[in-house]
């Protein structure tokens, strides 16, 4: 038996703003278009993981003994961010060419909020390691996603498992 429900009230108009306006986060002129980007990197926070993030620099030396620069890259102290990603079990699988480790993994950001929390964005070399997994991974390739109307930017940082990080081997091993 179902039943059947009438309306008997019309709903009132939507009130107009002082600009005569009606208020829309659609519209990409309006400066309340930033709410977004806000909620969004809110959403992050809460609902993402907390990541070891480990900026990268080359510190150029001179070896003077062979004549030739003695570049090496370094890795900052981490800083706590939060980002979202899939956890994953490391797998290796046999190939024509041998046993792979294929775990590339995808860390998603909150555009404005990884480059206040870094000084810079993200860049290629980069360490990311996650609390939960403690497994190190390092930034292949880093893209830019944008819902420009929102007003909300993402930062995609592809990473790959770092085979010879001392975590991976231990796991590896146990």
């Amino acid at each position: 038996m179902a039943k059947r429900f009438k309306v008997r009230r019309q709903m009132d108009n939507l009130p107009e703003l002082q600009g005569g306006t009606p208020l829309s986060f659609y519209d990409p002129n309006n400066p309340d278009v930033n709410l977004f980007n806000l909620i969004d990197d809110e959403i992050i926070r809460i609902s993402g993981s907390p990541l070891h993030y480990y900026k990268s620099f080359v510190e150029e030396q001179y070896d003077e003994v062979y004549l030739e620069a003695a570049n090496k890259t370094v890795t900052s102290e981490p800083v706590l961010v939060y980002g979202h990603y899939e956890p994953s079990v490391v797998q290796e699988t046999l190939s024509n060419f041998g046993i792979e480790l294929t775990n590339d993994q995808m860390f998603i950001f909150n555009k404005s909020y990884i480059e206040k929390m870094l000084n810079r964005s993200p860049q290629i070399g980069d360490h990311i390691t996650p609390e939960f997994q403690k497994q190190k991974y390092e930034i292949i390739e880093v893209q830019e996603d944008s819902f420009e109307m929102y007003g909300v930017y993402h930062t995609l940082c592809t990473a790959k498992l770092l085979r010879e990080s001392e975590d991976v081997v231990n796991q590896q091993v146990s």
